[in-house]
C-alpha cells in the first residue's frame, strides 16, 4: 500500500509541475470522462463543472487570468485503494496576474481517484485573496476577471 501511495504522490506532484508550466492536459489527461470539478466561491473561477470540455476551459481561464501561475506544493496526503483513493494537497499559489503584480495564496484541493483516474476535484482556495486579484486585475481592464463562472 505505501508503494501505491509514493506513486499517486509523485503522479500528484507531476500534475502541479505540469499545470504550473502551463500544460493544460497535465490535469485533463488525467481525469475520467465523467469527473466533477468544484472550486469554491461566487466568482469567475468559481462553480461546478461537469464536461471535458467546460473543465479544460476553466483551466484556460485559470491560465489567462492568474498568469505564471507556479504552485509549491507543502503536503501532498493519499489514502484508500486504487479503486478509491483520496488525495489532500495543501499549496501555495504564486502568480503574476494579467497585470502583472505578484501576488500568493494558499488553498487545499480534494481529490478523489478510481482505478487511475480522477473522478472528482474541489478546490478550496485563499478566496478573499483571489477575490482582491479578480477585482484589481478587472480594475485594469480584465473583463473576464468578472465573468459568470463556467460550469456544465
Amino acid at each position: 500500500m505505501q508503494m501505491y501511495h509514493a506513486i499517486v504522490r509523485n503522479k500528484i506532484t507531476k500534475v502541479f509541475a505540469g499545470l504550473s508550466a502551463g500544460r493544460i492536459e497535465a490535469i485533463t489527461d488525467e481525469l475520467a470522462p465523467n469527473a466533477s470539478h468544484y472550486f469554491v466561491g461566487t466568482h469567475a473561477l468559481s462553480g461546478t463543472r461537469r464536461t471535458p470540455e467546460a473543465i479544460r476551459a476553466w483551466y484556460e481561464r485559470l491560465l489567462r487570468l492568474l498568469q505564471d501561475i507556479n504552485f509549491t506544493l507543502h503536503e501532498v496526503r493519499v489514502s484508500g485503494w486504487p479503486w478509491r483513493t483520496h488525495v489532500e494537497v495543501i499549496w501555495t499559489e504564486t502568480n503574476n496576474g494579467t497585470d502583472g503584480v505578484k501576488t500568493s495564496a494558499e488553498g487545499v484541493i480534494l481529490i478523489e481517484i478510481r482505478w487511475g483516474r480522477v473522478t472528482r476535484v474541489r478546490i478550496y482556495p485563499d478566496t478573499a485573496a483571489l477575490e482582491r486579484t479578480l477585482h484589481r486585475i478587472a480594475a485594469k481592464g480584465t473583463i473576464e476577471a468578472m465573468a459568470s463562472p463556467i460550469t456544465s
